[in-house]
């Protein structure tokens, strides 16, 4: 732990002792934000097994925009994609057809421009864009406000007071945040890790 670039004295009394499983960013962003879209609202299981027999209508198991806009919704919804998952997975390919979405393109934009570019195609929010940034892209000061492990995470470590507005509760979180900077997003992870700990315990009594 001494190695942790963050010098938050409650944080890293906090997180000593979590070792963070190791993830390698994934590089074809297009077919990243289509896995994050397959996986909303899923246990990780079911997703995975909805997301692969996706990917078999495919040959080699790769998806391009074409060949998404080529299947129709009932060859997607067929796989176990809802209706409206097919229709976000739709859009995104029409997005990636007719704009940019190459990952040499995207790397060249600021974080807050990746977010205002891909929020534009319906169905991303800006919180699956903060994934994108911090998994794929791997981007390493992104820190998402309105995860909801984040914040209550957040409120917990630091026993903030759970009666302030949303306006006041997010002020107190960017400021405890803004001493992590330029690590927001080693920070994330180490804060959903734990919070999974504290969780954990407190089911154990």
């Amino acid at each position: 732990m001494n190695k942790l670039p963050i010098k938050d004295p409650v944080f890293k009394k906090a997180v000593r002792g979590i070792e963070l499983k190791p993830f390698i960013p994934q590089r074809d962003y297009f077919n990243y934000l289509i896995r994050s879209v397959a996986y909303q609202q899923l246990s990780g299981k079911a997703a995975g097994t909805i997301y692969k027999r996706f990917l078999d209508l495919f040959p080699l198991g790769t998806p391009t925009p074409d060949l998404i806009l080529n299947t129709s919704t009932t060859q997607l919804r067929a796989v176990g994609l809802s209706g409206q998952k097919s229709s976000y997975i739709h859009h995104i390919a029409q997005f990636a057809k007719e704009n940019d979405f190459s990952d040499e393109y995207l790397d060249t934009l600021q974080d807050e421009e990746v977010i205002k570019y891909l929020t534009q195609i319906k169905g991303v929010g800006k919180w699956t864009v903060e994934m994108l940034l911090i998994f794929a892209m791997d981007r390493p000061d992104v820190f998402p406000l309105d995860d909801f492990g984040i914040s209550s995470g957040i409120q917990l470590m630091y026993g903030l007071d759970i009666t302030l507005t949303k306006k006041e509760m997010n002020g107190k979180l960017l400021k405890i945040s803004a001493a992590w900077q330029p690590h927001r997003s080693l920070a994330t992870r180490y804060i959903w890790a734990w919070k999974d700990r504290f969780v954990m315990e407190k089911r154990k009594g």
